[in-house]
C-alpha cells in the first residue's frame, strides 16, 4: 500500500460525458462515507461528438438503475442495431457490422462457416440475412429481444443513438441527486506531494482550493492532470490511424428513421450519419495529410441529406492512448486516457469499462501498486484489440487514391496481421484476453471487407449439401419473417415514450 489513508475525497476533472458517467456512478455506488466532487468550467467546451453506442451501454444503465423510457426521452434516443459500411471495399460496396449473433450452429458447427461453404448459391443470399439484427435494421423494424431461445428475436441486440450532451445532463441530475457535488470553475495549478507524486489538490483561478484523495482525470484531450501534470507518455498509433481532424454538424431529422448508423467511405477518411429522435448527426473523419479542412468541410455539407442547423464544428486529434490509465493517485478516462476515432462507437464504451473496471479495484486504505498495475494491464488489453478491430477496416480495401493507398500498404501490428492469416486459413476467429469485440464482429468486418478465406472449417463437408442449405434458407426465411412483423423503430420510439 501506498500510504495508509482512506480515500474520502474524490476529484473529478472534467465535466462531459466521461466526467458526469463517472461521477454517476461513483455516486451511486462509491458514495457512502465520501464526498465526490466534480470540478468544470462553462469556459472550457466539450467535444461533444459522439452519439453512437454499442450494447455494453445498455448494462451501465441498468446498473444505475435508469429507466429506458426515462433515458429515451432525455437523451433523444434511439436504437441502433449495427453500422452499415458503405463504399469501404472498392466505392460500390455495402455490408452490416450487426450486433448480437449471426445465425444459429449447425450440428455444431457455425453458420457463417456454412455459408462459406455455400455462399456461391443464389438460395444462401448475404450473410447479413442471417442476423435478426440486421435484417431488422434494413426493414427499419424494432423490437426488444426475446427470452425464447427459440425465437430469431433472442438473437437481437442493440444499443443506442443519443445527444451526448444530453445524456451528460441527464447523469448529472442523476450524481447530484446521489449526492455527488458540482464547483464551477477554471483549474489554474495542480499541487503535487513532492515526496508521493501524489496530487493533493486542484487550484481554482478565484483562489479556491479543492483537495482530494483519488481524482479522476476527464479533462479531455489535455490530460491535465495525467499527461501534463503526471508526465505519463502517450503512445502514438496515427502510424496505422492517419485520420486527426473530424468535422461535425447536426442536421433536421430525416425519415425513415433507420435503426443503425451508418459509416460511408470518403476519398481521404469517411463520413458518419447517425439519426436522433430530434435531429441527424453528421460528420466527416479524414486525414489532413490528404485533404484540406476546408475541402473536407465541403465534402461533408455537399452530402448532407437535410437541412443544416447548426454551424459545423471543426475537430483536431491524434490515435493513439496513454501508457497508463492509472498512475499515482489519478485514473484517467476517455480522451485523458486515449483515443480511437469513433468508427465502431467505441468512445463512450471505453469511459464506461474504464469506470467499472475501477469500481472493481478501487481502493480501500491507501492505493495498492498491485491493483493500480492490475488496472492498467486490464486497460491496454481492452484499448489494444479495439485499435486493430478499426485498422482493419482501412487495410482491408480496394479502394484506391492517396490516401487508400497508403492504408492498404501500410505495415499493421503483428496482433492483427496473426488475425488475419488465421482467417484466410479457414475462417478461424479467436478471442482473447479482455477483447471487447467478439467472432460475429471480427466475421462480418473481415468477409464484409471481403478477406475471403481459402476454405471453411472442414466439419461442413460433414453434413449433406441439400439438408444444409434447407436448413439455411429456413433461418433466413425465419429472421425475414419476424422482423416483417416488428414494429417500426419511429413507432416502437413513441410507444415506449407514452407508455
Amino acid at each position: 500500500m501506498v500510504g495508509k489513508s482512506p480515500i474520502r475525497r474524490i476529484v473529478i476533472v472534467g465535466g462531459g460525458t466521461a466526467g458526469w458517467m463517472a461521477a454517476a456512478a461513483l455516486a451511486r455506488f462509491a458514495g457512502k462515507g465520501r464526498r465526490i466532487v466534480l470540478v468544470e468550467s462553462e469556459a472550457i467546451g466539450t467535444v461533444g461528438v459522439g452519439e453512437a453506442t454499442i450494447p455494453p451501454i445498455l448494462e451501465f444503465n441498468h446498473q444505475l438503475g435508469i429507466e429506458e423510457s426515462d433515458f429515451l426521452r432525455e437523451t433523444n434516443a434511439t436504437f441502433k442495431l449495427g453500422i452499415e459500411f458503405t463504399g469501404w471495399v472498392d466505392g460500390s460496396d455495402r455490408y452490416f457490422h450487426q450486433f448480437g449473433h449471426i445465425g444459429r450452429p449447425l450440428n455444431g458447427v457455425s453458420l457463417y462457416q456454412c455459408w462459406l461453404k455455400h455462399r456461391s448459391d443464389p438460395r444462401v443470399g448475404p450473410l447479413a440475412a442471417y442476423s435478426m439484427s440486421a435484417t431488422a435494421a434494413y426493414n427499419h423494424r424494432f423490437a426488444h429481444s426475446s427470452s425464447d431461445p427459440a425465437s430469431p428475436l433472442s438473437q437481437l441486440a442493440y444499443a443506442y443513438h443519443f445527444d451526448a450532451s444530453a445524456y451528460g445532463r441527464f447523469l448529472r441530475r442523476f450524481a447530484e441527486q446521489h449526492g455527488a457535488e458540482r464547483i464551477e470553475g477554471k483549474i489554474v495549478d495542480v499541487e503535487q506531494d513532492g515526496e508521493t507524486g501524489f496530487i493533493t489538490a486542484v487550484n481554482l483561478d478565484d483562489d479556491r482550493r479543492v483537495r482530494g484523495d483519488l481524482f479522476i482525470d476527464c479533462s479531455g484531450f489535455r490530460s491535465l492532470l495525467l499527461g501534463q501534470k503526471l508526465g505519463v507518455e502517450f503512445d502514438d498509433w496515427s502510424h496505422w490511424l492517419p485520420c486527426d481532424r473530424a468535422i461535425a454538424v447536426p442536421t433536421e431529422a430525416t425519415s425513415p428513421l433507420l435503426p443503425f448508423t451508418r459509416a460511408i467511405a470518403q476519398d481521404c477518411g469517411w463520413q458518419w450519419r447517425i439519426p436522433l429522435q430530434h435531429r441527424s448527426g453528421n460528420g466527416h473523419v479524414y486525414c489532413s495529410a490528404h485533404m484540406s479542412d476546408d475541402d473536407a468541410e465541403k465534402v461533408l455539407l455537399d452530402s448532407l441529406e437535410s437541412k443544416a442547423i447548426g454551424r459545423p464544428n471543426r475537430l483536431h486529434f491524434k490515435a493513439g492512448r496513454r501508457q497508463k490509465s492509472w498512475e499515482a493517485n489519478v485514473v484517467a478516462l476517455g480522451l485523458s486516457s486515449g483515443f480511437l476515432e469513433p468508427l465502431e462507437s467505441t468512445s463512450i464504451h471505453l469511459i464506461q469499462h474504464g469506470i467499472q473496471k475501477l469500481l472493481s479495484l478501487f481502493p480501500g486504505d491507501g492505493i495498492s501498486p498491485v491493483e493500480r498495475d492490475e488496472y492498467n494491464r486490464h486497460m491496454a488489453n481492452v484499448y489494444d484489440p479495439i485499435r486493430d478491430f478499426i485498422i482493419l477496416h482501412y487495410k482491408a480495401t480496394k479502394r484506391t487514391g492517396p490516401f487508400w493507398d497508403h492504408v492498404r500498404e501500410m505495415a499493421i501490428p503483428d496482433s492483427l496481421e496473426h488475425k488475419i492469416e488465421l482467417f484466410r486459413e479457414h475462417g478461424r476467429v479467436f478471442r482473447y484476453n479482455e477483447e471487447l469485440f467478439d467472432l460475429p464482429s471480427w466475421v462480418a468486418v473481415m468477409l464484409g471487407q471481403e478477406i475471403i478465406p481459402d476454405s471453411y472449417d472442414p466439419l461442413v463437408d460433414g453434413l449433406p449439401d441439400n439438408e444444409l442449405i434447407r436448413a439455411m434458407t429456413d433461418l433466413k426465411r425465419g429472421y425475414e419473417e419476424t422482423a416483417l412483423r416488428l414494429p417500426l423503430a419511429s413507432d416502437y420510439i413513441r410507444q415506449r415514450l407514452a407508455a
